[in-house]
């Protein structure tokens, strides 16, 4: 699983012409799901993406979380995150997640997210989207899921 959160001033998502999700201040996080990926790996990300402290406190660090803010969350489903692009020019997708699999593991993000950020906006599973954004910093952090999984020996 990949999350790319880029921490925002405002962000929205358009489908078929219509704004479906729209946040002021917070993130605007893509997320990726990989074969393999399991609710496990969901919650591993989605704690470590709230708690990160990375807005600016009273006296200008880097030090107040999501919550802290009360910011806001705009998630949007993104296979490419997957993109295999070793060979040739035509990037691969065979490691991201089967279709009804990543939805569930989405949507279930989506629930988790819920329960700890009272304003969550999402985009439209598998549709085109057009995403708009103003990248407050800019600042963007990147999550693997691979990077918690424990090492086997």
């Amino acid at each position: 699983m990949k999350l790319v959160i880029q921490r925002v001033s405002r962000a929205s998502v358009t489908v078929r012409g219509n704004v479906i999700g729209r946040i002021s201040q917070g993130y605007l996080v893509l997320v990726g799901i990989g074969q393999g990926d399991t609710r496990e790996d969901a919650d591993r990300l989605v704690r470590k993406m709230i708690g990160l402290r990375i807005f600016s406190d009273e006296n200008g660090r880097i030090n107040k979380s999501l919550k802290d803010v009360d910011g806001q969350l705009l998630m949007i489903s993104q296979f490419t995150l997957y993109a295999d692009c070793r060979h040739g020019n035509r990037p691969g997708f065979t490691d991201a997640g089967d279709p009804e699999a990543a939805r569930e593991l989405y949507e279930y993000m989506i629930a988790s997210c819920r329960r700890e950020i009272p304003v969550v906006e999402q985009g439209e599973f598998g549709a085109k989207m057009q995403v708009e954004l103003v990248n407050d910093g800019p600042f963007t952090i990147i999550l693997d899921s691979e990077m918690y999984r424990e090492k086997k020996k």
